[in-house]
């Protein structure tokens, strides 16, 4: 299924990508639009984006990039999401940047040169009549660019031919000189790196070396609440000291009631009425004076006219089997009827059907076929496409064993078998109507050229499934919606609660009246989603403004119908949390060390058998533990246990340690030192190999973490 994914991918933004994310950003950048309505219809007026470590993000070539992003994502990403992925790739760059100023790093014209040779090799535009790569014609290149500006040039790249001009060019080296540079900073930082035989024997023996212990756990639930003590500022003792556990960003909270506009009963009659309208024959007198009779849905021959002129769903002229329908129920009644036989009406997601059995056939459930695809955009024109993909087809067809030659001239990889298996059940064959009709209904070692709307297909069918009975059928469908009549009666009942509710009642009359009320919490100045109601940025920006207070109610229509009528609950400054939110997890904490100390004070001996039969606990027993897996068979994770186990004396009784669970005492029965190795080398890469992935992560994140960033995106999005 991996190659069906890029057959669906095909078109410009796909094969850009196989070039890379630079090539990518250069391509699209000669591109037009517009995502304005993403800016906030105001009068604020920002040229900068944002300023990190005293560089500015320039607000239009910020928006460009979004821009690109979003288009490039062929509809996968909204404008947030492109602005957010965007705004971490650009924070990003200018982080580097200032790090590399800071050094004394950069990219001069020699370096340049190789770094466009490394990514640039396979272009024939820039090789020479060897075959080898020339700067001579790359240098012509980048200057006839610079005499043409603003205009473009094409650019032929292995993946087609793409318009290119001079600032897209300039960006793509900037791209190209910042993915070298942050590499080679990471070769710095890695460089400084070491690892000791000290520490490869550490890792080894906190691997290897076993201890067995006996253990009484009384845990901290044998401890009734009533018994201890907790006050607030308990909670907050603890939360200073573990800080780092409940630091928070700025966020809002904010409750909600949503209100649908969902049909009534009166509507589901009305679309009913609509769909048997259409089954029988109609007469009308022409102008002639004569009788005209219109088929109905009943009647007709024509089923695709028909429903293409009267069904909200389209004729799909196509066998489905028993798996292809969303309800098995509907699926065994429709396969019972004979042919012409009508079922329904039925409902069925959103709306209301008549189904007609039009045909049966016996086909197979799966087909596994090789494929050369050959899309339109790798030529100038359909028609060139097209004598491409005839000749290649007459060389398949005189001679199969060419296969793999043939595919190589659409597909470089040469991993690629061109072999895909298709499923009747999944949908996605359908968005390809030739060649499912075509594999399908042709038996195994059939051969075709399909069209399909991004190019061209050799197929050669290789096996097929299991055969079953297929049905095809026309769906007669009314999308069941709200009236204008429903809709205002919901209108008036949103209106009606959003007059009665104060920021002190509206929980209270929300109760009272049966209207549930769901909660928002931590939404960030840039989120997007929201629980339960999905995407509605106009909520998100409405709780950020400035003149919103708490307790503020607003009413708000959605993208998808409906509204919500919100109040903003509580402004969450960033730092600590507050007591409210800290509580939640640290009150059980304090709890608990409160209950291990009643539990400990409660303890006068150190004999586990006594400890045991005082607590009501069983004495158990832990075999082969080590240090860097500290897991309590039948407790979980428990280190302070396993770390104080490896360390006491054998036959020797612990004192009181409080772990995850519970006070642990442990008595040690055994332990096992392991063996010296004769070269510990390979635990010495090992960890290396460890650090250096770590250090990527960890030094941009420690850039991150100390760069003075001004955010202005919330001013702006």
């Amino acid at each position: 299924m991996a190659v069906l994914g890029k057959i669906r991918s095909l078109g410009p933004v796909a094969l850009i990508s196989v070039i890379g994310l630079a090539l990518f950003a250069f391509v699209f950048s000669t591109g037009s639009g517009s995502i304005t309505d993403v800016f906030k219809a105001n009068e604020f007026n920002q040229s900068r984006v944002a300023v990190v470590n005293g560089i500015e993000m320039d607000r239009e070539e910020f928006s460009t990039k979004v821009e690109n992003a979003e288009r490039g994502s062929n509809g996968s990403m909204t404008s947030i999401q492109a602005m957010n992925s965007t705004w971490n790739n650009e924070l990003k760059n200018l982080i580097f940047r200032s790090e590399f100023e800071k050094i004394g790093l950069s990219v001069e014209r020699e370096m340049m040169r190789a770094i466009l040779k490394k990514y640039l090799i396979g272009y024939e535009s820039f090789q020479d009549e060897n075959g080898q790569f020339s700067e001579l014609k790359l240098n012509q290149f980048i200057a006839n660019l610079k005499e043409i500006s603003p205009e473009t040039l094409d650019l032929q790249t292995p993946n087609g031919t793409f318009p290119v001009s001079y600032e897209s060019w300039n960006n793509f080296e900037e791209s190209l000189a910042n993915q070298d540079l942050e590499q080679l900073y990471y070769k710095f930082i890695e460089s400084g790196l070491n690892t000791t035989i000290f520490e490869a024997k550490e890792d080894y023996f906190n691997s290897s070396d076993l201890v067995d212990f006996k253990y009484v756990r009384i845990p901290f639930n044998s401890i009734s609440d009533s018994l201890i003590k907790v006050n607030k500022s308990d909670v907050n003792t603890y939360v200073k000291k573990n800080k780092n556990d409940y630091e928070i960003e700025s966020s809002r909270d904010f409750i909600f009631v949503k209100y649908d506009e969902a049909p009534s009963e009166l509507d589901k009659i009305e679309a009913e009425s609509l769909l048997t309208n259409l089954l029988e024959d109609k007469t009308d007198i022409g102008e002639d004076g004569k009788t005209i009779t219109y088929l109905g849905f009943k009647n007709t021959d024509d089923n695709e006219s028909f429903i293409n002129n009267n069904s909200a769903i389209k004729f799909n002229d196509f066998y489905g089997f028993k798996s292809s329908f969303s309800d098995l129920n509907i699926a065994n009644k429709i396969f019972d009827l004979n042919k012409n036989e009508l079922f329904g009406p039925y409902t069925d997601n959103g709306f209301l059907k008549i189904t007609k059995l039009i045909d049966t056939k016996i086909l197979p459930d799966s087909v596994k076929v090789r494929s050369i695809s050959i899309p339109f955009q790798n030529f100038n024109n359909r028609e060139e496409a097209s004598k491409k993909a005839d000749s290649v087809f007459k060389v398949f067809k005189k001679d199969k064993r060419k296969f793999n030659s043939l595919l190589r001239l659409f597909d470089p990889n040469p991993e690629s078998t061109g072999e895909i298996e298709f499923s009747s059940s999944n949908p996605v064959i359908n968005e390809f109507p030739n060649l499912r009709n075509f594999i399908f209904e042709n038996r195994t070692g059939s051969v075709s050229l399909i069209e399909e709307n991004f190019g061209f297909m050799i197929v050669e069918i290789l096996s097929q499934g299991k055969k079953q009975k297929a049905v095809k059928i026309a769906n007669l469908a009314v999308k069941i919606e709200p009236s204008e009549r429903t809709r205002d009666s919901v209108y008036n009942v949103v209106s009606k609660f959003e007059i009665a509710v104060n920021k002190d009642n509206f929980r209270e009359y929300s109760l009272k009246n049966n209207i549930k009320v769901n909660s928002a919490n931590n939404i960030g100045e840039l989120d997007e989603n929201i629980p339960i109601l999905g995407k509605e940025r106009s909520i998100v920006r409405w709780i950020y403004e400035e003149d919103t207070q708490k307790g503020d109610i607003k009413r708000f229509n959605l993208r998808n119908g409906g509204y919500v009528v919100a109040m903003l609950t509580s402004i969450n400054e960033e730092g600590i949390m507050p007591y409210e939110k800290s509580s939640v997890t640290a009150l059980q904490k304090v709890k608990n060390q409160k209950k291990a100390d009643v539990i400990i004070n409660s303890i006068n001996s150190l004999n586990l058998d006594e400890i045991s039969s005082q607590n009501n606990v069983d004495v158990k027993t832990a075999l082969s533990v080590n240090f860097n897996t500290p897991q309590i068979p039948g407790v979980g994770n428990e280190p302070a246990v396993v770390g104080y186990a490896m360390g006491i004396d054998k036959e020797t009784t612990s004192k009181a340690i409080i772990g995850n669970s519970g006070v642990f005492y442990i008595f040690v029965t055994d332990r096992r030192k392991a063996s010296e190795l004769n070269n510990y080398q390979n635990l010495i890469n090992k960890i290396k190999t460890s650090r250096s992935a770590s250090a990527r992560s960890g030094s941009y994140n420690a850039l991150k973490d100390i760069a003075v960033i001004e955010d202005f995106r919330g001013q702006i999005y």
